[in-house]
């Protein structure tokens, strides 16, 4: 692979890359809160949601795509003086490096701590990530470095909206025997389902989740992941979605959150250490 120079766009009114491979696929990139908003395989469609009353700003998330969600998740912890979600969806990021090769690009962003970070987690942190696609795959690779002197716990996701043609559509495969906790029903249980279905709202964290297919008609969607053990999925329902600003009293039924995490063991590095997790998507069939 050698240095490319991907083209810049806007997105929500926010700067944005366009990371594109020589077959085609593509992923477009906010700077603001290294946000992935779109990826589209080789020869095929749209592979995520983001919702069309979606917003983008300083202090803003963006309602779709793939949010980052670090070092906390929702607002279980490990620090829960902390926003909902963290303080990287929300900061702007910076583009560190663009490379191409025959049938792959990837681009990376990087996301270090200052003086607004600090006054809220008290802690030097630097956080990248990579975005690569190739023919019909897109990998979504977060690495976190403690470059300070403290030592510090955390959680992390890569919080996907994926697409669906209609949610009572789609199956997803590959979680029974997972144990989960249940938000909504405040329970905890183990998956007896070989095939998941889906009829409005769900909050599931599953634990030591493993590769994942969704089905949803024709298409197929493999995801698999390597240090992001659990998997979260979620749907607002059409009560809940309703109630949301950014997303339209429909927008339930055209996305399902799968979203590989790190939420029920979380990570702690003392100085120097790091810590990488990725998220893999493999349209099999369209």
């Amino acid at each position: 692979m050698s240095d490319a120079s991907f083209p810049m766009t806007e997105v929500l009114g926010q700067p944005a890359l366009c990371v594109r491979a020589p077959d085609g696929a593509q992923a477009t990139v906010l700077l603001h809160g290294g946000h992935v908003v779109s990826w589209i395989p080789a020869g095929a469609d749209e592979q995520l949601y983001l919702s069309p009353k979606a917003v983008a700003g300083p202090g803003l998330a963006v309602r779709g795509g793939v949010p980052v969600i670090f070092p906390q998740f929702e607002q279980r912890g490990p620090d829960v003086s902390l926003p909902r979600h963290g303080l990287a969806r929300q900061r702007a990021w910076t583009l560190d490096s663009q490379r191409a090769g025959r049938d792959h690009a990837q681009a990376t962003l990087v996301l270090r701590d200052d003086e607004a970070t600090r006054a809220l987690w008290p802690h030097a942190f630097t956080l990248e990530l990579t975005v690569s696609v190739s023919g019909a795959r897109l990998d979504l690779e977060l690495y976190a470095h403690n470059p300070g002197t403290t030592t510090w716990p955390f959680a992390a996701a890569l919080h996907t909206y994926l697409a669906v043609s209609e949610l009572g559509q789609v199956r997803l495969q590959g979680l029974e025997g997972c144990h989960y906790v249940d938000s909504v029903l405040r329970t905890e249980a183990v998956e007896d389902h070989p095939e998941k279905r889906f009829h409005g709202e769900i909050d599931r964290i599953y634990a030591q989740a493993p590769s994942l297919l969704l089905r949803d008609g024709p298409r197929r969607l493999a995801i698999e992941t390597e240090g992001l053990t659990d998997a979260v999925i979620w749907n607002p329902g059409p009560d809940k979605c309703a109630a949301l600003k950014d997303m339209p009293a429909d927008g339930w039924q055209q996305m399902l959150c799968v979203e590989g995490a790190r939420i029920m063991q979380p990570v702690t590095l003392g100085p120097d250490e790091s810590w990488s997790g990725r998220q893999s998507f493999t349209l099999l069939s369209a």
